[in-house]
């Protein structure tokens, strides 16, 4: 796992809901990400999980008692708030967010988010008549006001026994949050991507498809890359297997015409267009409406031309937009991927050799050189996570 975390200060808040008990592998998951972690719990969240296990998590000291007086800070609650790159107050509860709405102060977790001047995430989490109260509602909205950014609960069965929203969201959608907050300078703010990824499917008959073995995950974690260095990103994803990152706008297709209209759709908002999608070459010339039955003799299937969806940018293309391809060769991969560059006028195009090994399809690693109209970058083996960073590098510099 990276280390996306590695120098960052989080102070975990955790309130005396019964989803209290979650937060252990919250901080197990930024403590693996290289966050130093300080919890700082209430005294009714220590009733449902005990501060020893957040300090045997974190290996540092689990705060409760603002007049602690065996605390490594001279002031705790001020030094807390300096050292803290990211405030993460989860579960909170209606009492502790009425609390902070309204300034209240009263306990070290409310005196340290009240002195600090960091970026603040909170999770409510209990009741759904409670959360749906218009009086915890215009508390929330007051948070917001105040520069909180709320994490919305997830929905589902509550401890209570009732059926609503109300739920902490899990430990990896917290995460998600910190990492989005901590993980990147933020480069791409402002800029809208668009990313392509996966295979498409060309139907033969109702049963059948023309595919190829793209896993998408190459696409996929260029868009999460982006999304982590501040970028609007919208993945358009032919058929795959994987979890679309969080934060990032899915359209999902299925042929190339599909993906066609949905790159048509994007583009007037996009500022950089990456098309890491392997999209087929060739569908069935036309689909049976029925299942084709097997035969003795041989089956011939006339096919024909997909939609050519970068040749549709290249015609299309407003000032300013960055396009970015992607190349997969089994040989002379350098002159057809650079032969690709100039017929599709791209800016940059990444081309990998389907016999490096290491680099072919399903993998979660990948080898490419990136070729620009004035040079090349070859990049070593490495992760498909490592070769979105050096990818988006690459595209920030040219865009300077």
């Amino acid at each position: 796992m990276s280390r996306n975390l590695e120098g960052k200060c989080v102070v975990l808040g955790i309130t005396g809901g019964i989803a209290a008990y979650k937060m252990a592998d919250t901080a197990r998951l930024l403590v693996k990400q290289g966050a130093e972690v300080h919890v700082v719990m209430t005294e009714n969240a220590a009733k449902f999980i005990t501060p020893l296990t957040f300090e045997t998590l974190t290996n540092q000291r689990c705060v409760v008692d603002t007049f602690a007086r065996d605390f490594q800070y001279d002031v705790a609650h001020v030094s807390l708030a300096k050292a803290a790159d990211l405030i993460l107050i989860a579960p909170a509860t209606a009492n502790v967010i009425a609390k902070l709405a309204h300034g209240i102060a009263d306990d070290m977790l409310t005196t340290v988010v009240l002195a600090a001047r960091c970026g603040k995430l909170i999770a409510p989490a209990m009741n759904t008549a409670m959360l749906e109260n218009p009086v915890t509602q215009e508390n929330l909205s007051a948070l917001r006001r105040y520069g909180f950014e709320v994490i919305e609960p997830s929905a589902g069965l509550l401890a209570c026994g009732d059926v609503g929203n109300g739920k902490l969201p899990p430990p990896e959608d917290l995460l998600d949050h910190v990492l989005r907050r901590l993980a990147r300078n933020q480069t791409l703010a402002g800029a809208r991507v668009t990313v392509t990824a996966g295979p498409t499917q060309e139907a033969l008959d109702p049963v059948r498809f023309l595919t190829n073995h793209s896993s998408g995950k190459m696409g996929y974690a260029i868009a999460r890359e982006a999304m982590l260095r501040g970028a609007e990103v919208t993945l358009i994803s032919g058929p795959v297997s994987l979890t679309p990152p969080a934060f990032v706008k899915t359209v999902r297709v299925i042929s190339a015409g599909d993906m066609l209209s949905a790159v048509q759709n994007a583009l007037p908002e996009t500022d950089i267009l990456i098309k890491a999608a392997a999209v087929a070459d060739y569908r069935p010339a036309s689909a049976a409406s029925d299942k084709m039955k097997k035969k003795d003799s041989e089956l011939t299937l006339p096919l024909a031309r997909t939609a050519d969806i970068l040749g549709w940018v290249a015609e299309n293309r407003h000032p300013g937009l960055f396009v970015c391809g992607f190349s997969m060769e089994t040989r002379d991969l350098l002159a057809n991927s650079r032969k690709k560059l100039e017929g599709k006028k791209l800016d940059m195009i990444a081309a990998n050799d389907l016999r490096t090994e290491g680099a072919g399809f399903g993998t979660d690693t990948n080898a490419v050189t990136l070729l620009t109209p004035d040079g090349a970058q070859e990049l070593p083996l490495m992760s498909k996570a490592d070769v979105s960073a050096a990818l988006l590098d690459a595209i920030e510099a040219r865009r300077a």
